[in-house]
């Protein structure tokens, strides 16, 4: 345990660039092999797309990053944050903080996503990947990256969790949502015995269908335990699902950069009611 604390304490951005560039490398190979759906589209004009608001989120979460770790150190300095109030051995101290992270850090601020107008505006742009695979992961508007960034911090106050485990939470994120968003196929029974523990790939994809109400199921990132507690889990036969958004179908709504930039400060349009 005292290894892994020392890697995450010290880890080299070069270290966390690897890890997005080489992930997405993987489940690229893996969707090109075995994937879920053959989509008929121009594979590399989608990931540029796509990459374009990965960067911008890089770009987001950099600016935050002085914020993240201040707040970490005023935290751990202080002991403030649930994870101060007992002792515990470091495992379980990872455990509880990665927990507690994935439930304010994603899942929250996903489900507020999709409660509150304002934030849905700016998340619907997630949604309107009519081909979802692992590039899918990283298409945030940035206003969204920037809601998301608060969150973060928030339950780093929140947790008291010091910036090893921030990182470790942070390059575990990265993996498993490139994970449950590549168009990889599974097997129906692995992927359900996954889904009790980790958000896996054909729970995911329920969320991306087209309409309400699956698109407002299974928010989680990390852990699947939220959508169970909180009863907001769903399993589909995935090869029944449609991926976009009903109120943004258009190809000029879901492939065009300056539009998907622009589609937040337009007209608000009610999402079908299935």
């Amino acid at each position: 345990m005292e290894t892994l604390i020392n890697f995450f304490s010290t880890i080299p951005s070069s270290y966390r660039s690897a890890l997005l560039i080489g992930g997405m490398s993987l489940f690229w190979i893996w969707e090109s092999a075995v994937p879920l759906f053959r989509f008929s589209y121009n594979r590399w004009q989608h990931a540029a797309l796509n990459i374009f608001f990965t960067f911008t989120t890089i770009v987001i979460n950099f600016g935050f990053a002085v914020l993240l770790v201040w707040a970490s150190d005023w935290a751990v300095a202080n002991k403030f944050g649930f994870l101060y109030f007992i002792e515990m051995p470091s495992w379980v101290f990872a455990l509880v903080g990665l927990f507690a992270l994935d439930l304010v850090g994603a899942y929250l601020i996903h489900f507020l996503e999709h409660k509150i107008r304002l934030m849905w505006r700016f998340h619907l742009i997630h949604h309107t990947d009519q081909q979802v695979d692992v590039t899918t992961a990283n298409r945030h508007h940035p206003v969204e990256s920037v809601f998301r960034a608060v969150f973060t911090i928030l339950a780093v106050v929140i947790s008291g969790s010091p910036m090893w485990l921030v990182m470790l939470y942070q390059s575990l994120s990265v993996a498993f949502s490139q994970f449950n968003h590549a168009n990889i196929e599974i097997p129906e029974k692995l992927d359900k015995i996954v889904s009790w523990l980790i958000v896996s790939p054909n729970m995911h994809k329920v969320h991306h269908h087209y309409l309400l109400p699956l698109t407002d199921t299974n928010y989680g990132n990390i852990f699947s335990i939220w959508d169970r507690i909180f009863g907001t889990f769903a399993y589909e036969d995935p090869k029944k699902l449609v991926y976009g958004i009903d109120t943004h179908f258009s190809e000029s709504e879901s492939e065009q950069v300056a539009k998907l930039l622009k589609i937040p400060f337009e007209s608000y349009k009610k999402p079908t009611q299935n």
